[in-house]
């Protein structure tokens, strides 16, 4: 481990979990991260982002594509496109695809199903546009890679083409939250603060079942989907989320590829710049990409 993701953890530690462990207001805390994010996760020189109705294209618009359509985090409550627009430039750099990030209503105004739906409505403009399902691999990071992981199960649900496949960086899976590790790992985690879980459950849901599997995908049925790769680290709070993710998904005959990492911040790849374990990650995660999207990319 780097001597960066030490004193990183420590930051984190130090000022993001206390804040995120008072703060109440939704609008205090966009706009806090909006400014972080302006400051640290800047996109690459030369990626182009372009700004259309309803979102962001990193890396150029989707021809008849490959194209990853990515799904920021922030607890359904705050992030953006722009809030993340580096780690997908970046994303967008190590596998020369563009990038789609949609930009999804969010709690407590637009409440489960809203981010769904817009989910669902992004990925439908895509084939519209002319790309075959098989030529997308859907993603998202924390309650973004929910929103991937929902979608998913949402599109075999309805019988509509699936995607290539599906990739999630620390995801928020069940709403019941159920997971051991939810306590078990409430003093390790750095960064998020287990004490208000329930609190972003009920801003989001607001009376909706959390076991309905457009809110925690964990109950979603995945058979025929295509391969899922899911990555934690191991001193996170949502750590089970993902353990038991994988272990639905495989029961379930899907190939899934399972990433446990060590002692590393919730969504460590969005501080690729900073951390060299964050930019090892997006690199062995492009590589999964490009083999996932191989197949198909011929047809």
């Amino acid at each position: 481990m780097s001597w960066q993701r030490a004193f990183l953890n420590r930051l984190l530690r130090l000022t993001e979990k206390p804040y995120l462990a008072r703060v109440s207001d939704p609008e205090a805390i966009r706009a806090r991260f909006a400014r972080r994010a302006r400051l640290f996760f800047r996109p690459p020189r030369r990626v182009p982002v372009t700004a259309v109705p309803g979102g962001l294209w990193v890396g150029g618009e989707a021809g008849p594509g490959p194209v990853i359509l990515y799904f920021h985090g922030g607890a359904y409550v705050f992030g953006a496109p722009e809030t993340h627009q580096g780690l997908a430039a970046r994303l967008a750099q190590l596998t020369a695809m563009p990038v789609m990030m949609p930009r999804y209503r969010l709690a407590p105004e637009h409440p489960f199903p809203a981010a769904i739906e817009d989910a669902r409505a992004a990925y439908e403009a895509l084939l519209a546009r002319g790309i075959d399902g098989g030529r997308i691999v859907l993603g998202g990071d924390s309650a973004g890679g929910g929103v991937a992981l929902s979608l998913l199960g949402d599109l075999l649900a309805r019988g509509v083409a699936p995607p290539a496949g599906c990739f999630a960086f620390s995801p928020l899976t069940d709403f019941t939250f159920a997971g051991q590790s939810i306590a078990g790992n409430a003093t390790r985690d750095v960064m998020l603060p287990a004490s208000r879980a329930q609190d972003m459950g009920r801003m989001y849901l607001q009376g909706a079942d959390p076991r309905d599997p457009l809110a925690s995908p964990l109950f979603a049925d995945f058979a025929g989907a295509g391969p899922v790769w899911l990555t934690v680290g191991k001193t996170e709070i949502m750590l089970d989320d993902s353990r038991r993710m994988a272990v639905h998904l495989r029961d379930q005959g899907v190939a899934t590829t399972e990433i446990i990492a060590g002692n590393l911040p919730h969504v460590w790849p969005l501080f690729w710049r900073w951390l060299p374990e964050g930019d090892q990650t997006l690199g062995a995660l492009a590589g999964w990409i490009r083999t996932a999207v191989a197949p198909s990319a011929g047809s």
